[in-house]
Parts: structure tokens; sequence; C-alpha cells
């Protein structure tokens, strides 16, 4: 049985869209959904997390009223058996796109953002027209994370070869700028690119805030260009595996060119890295959970999913050895609360903008990191803490006031 946040209506409060106030934190914090069976983790342990409906909506409860900025998920084309293995990794998945219009009137400031597969048969009037939809019914608060997918068995799934890698991005810069003018333009429009054309074309209601937050994680060149043009936050790959330390010698150089060629087009970015979090009250007890996840992995489907996303032409993920695709994660970072806080401010200082967390055991490891973890954020000065909902005449009062903008406690 789902049920529906408990938390303030923050914009009443404080007259910011969701984007705008997570832009306004010191450190951006988001959940990685496990909408795929077995999440990121392809490993025999015991745990419960789960792929259903029913499980990822009391996620996303959780993060909206412990003030979390945004949840995101996969989009994910497989066979049967999916990644194969005893434990049939991925076989079960749930769509982003229509999970997040699910959640939309369960939750009440989180970001909501979509994955989707945009050169797998679909139009720019689709996205824009259903995208516009559930952005209203969430208020403002949904998201696009654009995919140009680079696997063939996927492109199979959908009739058609797969597209060569540059050809992609510039398929989906199109497909982006068309998506972009309906949902700004007021009239009809009428275009013809070399891979879309439209007649006519006309979308209302508009997107609540002007343009939906987009996102991207493309890393090669092509994919570099696309995302500085177009999304508001970029997810960024450790160049050096999951190894935190190696990670904040590697990411600034990752980072710098990003945010730079960006400002060369007049835009800010937002630069997040996916880490899983295993957190436990003493490093040795984290330790011990970090072995165990990798000493039972499912073999057949660590290397399949090694094999993956290795593979093909994407250039992310390419220094991450089989061991670590068994955690799952761009980063590992394993250890008590204060040494999980510790790697948050050092990732800060080398520039990365905010964390997608995952974790192993969704349910109770998300409980520990908003009791344990998320206090000592706030402390650190990486979190300002939700704003407090007001009564009467003062409620009224800001209700009706002006945007204050970012302030600090």
């Amino acid at each position: 049985m789902t049920r529906i946040s408990s938390a303030p209506y923050l914009q009443q409060l404080d007259g910011l869209t969701s984007f705008e106030r997570a832009v306004c934190q010191p450190f951006m914090l988001g959940l990685f959904m496990p909408h795929q069976q077995g999440a990121w983790t392809p490993s025999k342990a015991p745990r419960k997390t789960s792929w259903t409906f029913e499980y990822n909506a009391e996620l996303a409860v959780r993060v909206d009223e412990a003030g979390f900025d945004l949840i995101f998920a996969l989009a994910t084309w497989l066979g049967k058996g999916g990644y194969g293995g005893d434990i049939h990794f991925r076989e079960h998945s749930i769509d982003p796109f229509i999970t997040s219009a699910a959640l939309a009137p369960l939750t009440h400031n989180v970001l909501l953002i979509s994955t989707i597969h945009v050169l797998y048969g679909w139009h720019p009037l689709h996205i824009a027209k259903y995208g516009a939809v559930i952005d209203h019914i969430s208020h403002g608060r949904w998201g696009l994370n654009v995919v140009t997918g680079y696997r063939s068995d996927e492109a199979g799934m959908f009739g058609h070869e797969a597209f060569p890698h540059n050809q992609r991005y510039a398929m989906a810069d199109e497909f982006t700028t068309v998506m972009k003018r309906l949902w700004t333009e007021d009239q009809n429009l009428d275009y013809t690119g070399e891979w879309y054309k439209t007649t006519g074309a006309f979308v209302a209601p508009k997107p609540v805030n002007g343009l939906p937050v987009l996102v991207s994680a493309g890393s090669s060149p092509s994919g570099m260009d696309y995302a500085t043009s177009h999304a508001d936050i970029i997810f960024a790959t450790s160049p050096t595996g999951a190894d935190p330390g190696k990670a904040c010698t590697s990411l600034p150089q990752r980072i710098m060119p990003i945010k730079a060629q960006a400002r060369q087009k007049g835009r800010e970015v937002k630069i997040l890295v996916n880490p899983h979090v295993i957190c436990r009250p003493t490093e040795k007890e984290a330790q011990a959970w970090y072995k165990r996840i990798r000493d039972e992995r499912d073999e057949v489907a660590v290397t399949n999913f090694f094999n993956a996303f290795t593979g093909g032409d994407q250039s992310s993920w390419r220094q991450h050895s089989a061991l670590d695709w068994a955690v799952g994660g761009n980063l590992h970072l394993v250890g008590t609360p204060e040494m999980i806080v510790e790697w948050f401010v050092r990732l800060r200082q080398v520039g990365v903008d905010g964390v997608q967390v995952n974790f192993f055991d969704f349910g109770p490891d998300l409980d520990d990191f908003i009791t344990t973890v998320l206090p000592l954020m706030q402390q650190a000065g990486l979190r300002h803490a939700m704003p407090k909902e007001e009564s009467g005449s003062e409620s009224h009062d800001r209700a009706n006031a002006a945007p204050r903008g970012c302030q600090s406690d």
C-alpha cells in the first residue's frame, strides 16, 4: 500500500522551484532508485531490495520527507533472464517515465527524473507532450535524462541497427532542439530536419517552469558537446575506477573541461557522481559487508553485466573492473557515517556538485543514511536543513512573498 509524503510543500515556504532549491544546496543529494531486479548489484548476498512499484514508491516518499533533491532511475531493455545467472539479474524492471507520473502525486518536493532512450521509436512531440503532462501532475518537478542507446541488442528490439556513435548525438541534439521549441513556442511548429519532421505541431499546456530539467551522462567528445549544449545536470564517471581516493585525483580533469565548455556556450551545469554507499557503525562492519557482497557475487550475472557496459562504443566506466561491477555504482564509499561524509567533502573540494547515491539493501540502508549521515552532512556544511512549515499569518505572508533566492540557514 503506497503512502503520500508528509513533507510540507516547500515552494509555499521559500518561493523556489525544486531545481532552484536543489542548486541552492552546497552539495546536491539524490537517490538512484532500484527500478531493476537486483538494482546495481549482481550479488547473492541477502537483502530485500525490490524492483516493484510499491517498494520504489516508499523510497521516493522517504527521500521526499528527508529533503533529498532528486530521484533518478535507469531505463533498461533486456531479453528473458536479464543479465542471467542464478538471480536473473535485472530481468524484471519498471519504466522510469511511467513511474515518474505515478510518483508525482505521492511526493511534494523531490525532482522526478525520467530516463528515456529517445532514439528508440520516439518522436520529439511524444516526449514534449507526455513530459509536459507529468510536469503539471508534479507541479513543475519533472525532468528528463536523455539517453541515446549504444547497444546493438537494444536497437534490434526496436527493429533497427544501432546508430553510429556521433550520429546518435547529432540525432539527440535535433530531437532535443525540436522538443524544447515545442515546450517554449506559442505557435504551431513546422520543422524539417535531417532526422525529424513535423507539421503544425503544438504542445499545451507548457511545462510549469518553462523548460523541465534536462540531464545527460555522455562522456565522449560528441556526448559532451550534446550535454553542455542542453543539460542542466551532467553525470560524470570516474576515469580511474571505483576507488574514491583515485577518483578524487582524476575527476578534476574530467569536470573542469565540462564546465568550461558549458560556460563557453553561456551555460552553467551541475556535475553529479553516482557512489554506492556501504555505511555501518564501524569501518570493520562496513568492510565486512563490502567483502561479503563481492564474495557472494553471481559470476554469470557479473560477467554479462560487465561485458554489456564495457562493450560497444560508449566511453564511460572503462576503468572499472569486473569486481567493481559486482558491487555497482561508479564509486564505492565504504565506512562509518563520518567517513562517508568526509568522502563527500573531498568530492565537493574537487569540483563535484552532488551525489546520486545507491545502496545494496535500499530500505534499511536508506533509513540509516537519513538517520546517521544526513545530519553530519548538515554539520559539515554540505546540506541546508529543510525549511520549516509555518502556520497562520506567517504562512500566508510567506506564500505571497517574492522568491527569496538561495539563503543559508
